[in-house]
Parts: C-alpha cells; structure tokens; sequence
C-alpha cells in the first residue's frame, strides 16, 4: 500500500486525471458484467446463463480496449481506431441480434427471455457509450446513438416483439447510450482541459522568468549604456590629445579609469540586487502563489530587525521551496513557520505533497546551502512521513537582535 500511494503521489494532477479517466471506463466493463452478465446467469440458469454471461464478458472486453485505444487517440498519442471501433459495432450487433433471437425462437421460459432482453438492450448501451468516445463529430456521436436506438427497435418488432415493447426497447437503448456517450465526451473534454490549464501554467512561470531577465537586461543597459558612451567618447579624446602630445590626455585617461570603476559598482549593485531576496516579500509571493495553486498556506508573518543578509538567505529559502511544492508535488497544505530558538533564527517549509522523488533534489539544495553558509547558517530538507515534506534552515543572529517567536497565520 506504501508503494502503490507513492506511485500516485508521484503522478502530475494531469496524469492522475488521466489515470481516473482511463480506470472509469475500464469500470465501465465491469459494470456491465455485473449488472447484466451476472443478471442474466441468475435468471436464465448455469446452462443459457453461463453462456450470456460469457458473451457479455466478451463484449466488456472489447469495449474497455476500444475505450483505452479512443482515450489513447483523443491525448494525440496513436491514430484513431477505426477498425477496431467497427470490430466493436460487429460484436454488439452479433449479440444483440443472437439475444433478441434468443428470447423469441430459444428454449426455456420467461426467465430466459428476460434475460435475453437485458442482454440485448445492455450491450447496445454499452456498445454506443463506448464508440461515441472514437469520434470526435458529435453529430456522428448523436448520429451514434440514435442508430443503435432506431436499430434496436427495428430489429426487434419483426421477430415477434410487440410494438409497444420495440419502441420502449429503443427508447431504453437511446437513454442508456446517450448518457454513456455523454460521459464519455464529457471525460475527454475534462482531461484536455486539465492538460491545458497545466500547459498554462508551465507557460506562465516561462514568461515570468523571461521577464524577470528582460527588466534585468533594461537595468544593465540603463547602467552601462550611458558610462560606455562616455568612455569611448573621452577614450577617443584622449587618443587625439596623445596624439598632439598634449598633457590633458592623461587627465581624460584618468576620467575613463574613474567611469569604468564607477560602472563596475553599478553593475554590482544591480546584480546584488538582482541576486537578493527580501523575506517580507517572499513570504507574501509564496502566500499568493500557493492560495492561486489551491494550497491551503499557513504563512509566518514579517519578521523585524532581521538582518539584511540573513533576511536575503532566508527569503531564498521560501522562494526556492515555494517552487519545489509546486514543481515536485501535489499539496494540499504548507505551512511556513519562523521563530527564535537559542540564538537562532529557524525558518521551516513543510507540505504534505512530496512524491516518490525528494523536492529539490538537484542543484536547489546545494545553492541554498552555499548562500545560508555565508551567514553561517545549516539546511536540513527531507521526508518527516507518509508524504510529508519538510525544509528547516537556521541561521544565528546576533545578541542585540531581538526577534519573538511568530505565530503561523
């Protein structure tokens, strides 16, 4: 049970939509087999009934691989199984004109054509809910459905089948079919928006990162640009005055010495600031992200008179696990907490979304060791239960801060 929940722990929500999807209608057999199958065995005996819960079990068969194939067509990863869809059609027909046959020309009693008629009317059902899902028209959907109907009612009435119970017969048919076919487009329609709003998503957070590197490259050209027209500008004036022999070119060669080590400190600072994160803010980003994804946060509040650096480390810490519950899990719940314990400031990330594979695995961890490591600090991360997830970083403070123990949200 350990492995088989870590399996679908591991699945994206796509994929665990997909999955549900798939077994749906995998059940959808099964519940045919039961509910007609095994109705047929009880009234018509171990002899006739065995073997209307033989064919019934054939029919299931072929719908749950025609349904599996369809599914398999719809998400774009094999053709459209035609010929196995008309092999189904096949089948349900052979069936359904054997059952009503059965039950009008057959041994046995009333019991047999009972179960003969259920027989009759179920697989056509089935077998029209099915197909429905390898057509992508839905007027052929509902072309589809009304055919196994008016199909069913026409098949019937001339075997000996009275009028009344023919039209009733393909109004059964009809009814069953139809809400089979509908399920069955509606499944589909279901799962591919699943996948789209994923796909979205993913694109989202590839726009945020590409402008986040756009408004970085605007503040390097905003810095640089300016310095390195007037460097080239006074470079070229200290050439023609060198070239003169005049002593103002070592004074303008001077000049670009000074621009160029002030733009060396611009360019630091705008990296610096690039670089570091606020907590205050991360903490607010990781609040809004998470309650946008559906994940219930339970968010420290703002710490004070943290300093600087530790607040920069800090705030990657949030930033970085932030992403991985997002990236590596299926939470429902994080709880972010920060509090003081012996001189030390303890912030810990903890969700109930991990899968098989440990979040963060890969160069997260080792970067946010290095940045904690300049303030001294230590990260912890790992598996603390069944599917529990959980990122402790400490850094000590000095004496003079003072910081209280703050309560999650």
């Amino acid at each position: 049970m350990r492995g088989a929940g870590g399996w679908w722990r591991a699945k994206s929500t796509p994929a665990k939509v997909e999955t549900y999807t798939r077994w749906s209608f995998h059940f959808f057999g099964v519940i045919e087999v039961l509910a007609i199958g095994t109705s047929a065995l009880g009234e018509a005996g171990a002899g006739i009934g065995l073997w209307l819960l033989l064919v019934v079990g054939v029919h299931a068969v072929v719908g749950a691989v025609t349904a599996s194939r369809a599914l398999d067509w719809t998400r774009g990863q094999r053709e459209q199984p035609v010929r196995l869809l008309w092999a189904l059609a096949a089948v349900t027909a052979v069936i359904a004109v054997g059952a009503i046959g059965l039950a009008e020309r057959g041994p046995g009693g009333e019991e047999v054509e009972s179960a003969a008629g259920a027989v009759f009317g179920g697989v056509l059902a089935f077998g029209a809910g099915t197909i429905a899902l390898g057509v992508r028209d839905r007027k052929r959907v509902f072309g589809i459905v009304g055919g196994f109907a008016a199909g069913a009612s026409t098949v019937a009435w001339p075997i000996g089948l009275p009028g009344p119970a023919a039209l009733l017969t393909g109004l059964v048919v009809l009814l069953g079919g139809g809400f089979l076919a509908f399920t069955s487009i509606f499944s589909v329609w279901l799962l591919n928006a699943v996948y789209e709003l994923d796909a979205a998503r993913e694109t989202r957070a590839r726009l945020a990162v590409a402008e986040e590197r756009l408004r970085f490259g605007r503040d390097l050209h905003d810095v640089m640009g300016r310095n390195l027209a007037v460097i080239a500008l006074k470079s070229e004036l200290a050439v023609q005055l060198a070239r003169r022999e005049r002593p103002e070119a070592v004074e303008q060669m001077i000049e670009v010495q000074r621009i160029a080590q002030e733009s060396q400190r611009e360019v630091r600072d705008v990296v610096r600031g690039y670089r570091e994160a606020d907590l205050g803010a991360e903490l607010a980003g990781a609040r809004g992200v998470l309650t946008a994804a559906g994940i219930t946060c339970e968010m420290a509040e703002e710490p004070c008179a943290l300093p600087a650096e530790v607040q920069s480390a800090l705030g990657w810490v949030v930033r970085e696990a932030t992403t991985n519950v997002l990236r590596h899990g299926d939470a429902g719940r994080c709880a972010v907490g920060l509090r003081m314990a012996e001189g030390r400031v303890v912030l810990t990330v903890e969700n109930d979304g991990a899968g098989t594979a440990s979040q963060g695995a890969g160069s997260g961890l080792a970067g946010l060791r290095e940045r904690l490591a300049a303030v001294d600090g230590t990260l912890e991360a790992g598996h603390v239960g069944e599917g529990v997830f959980r990122v402790v970083a400490e850094v000590p403070v000095t004496a003079q801060v003072q910081v209280s123990e703050v309560a999650a949200v």
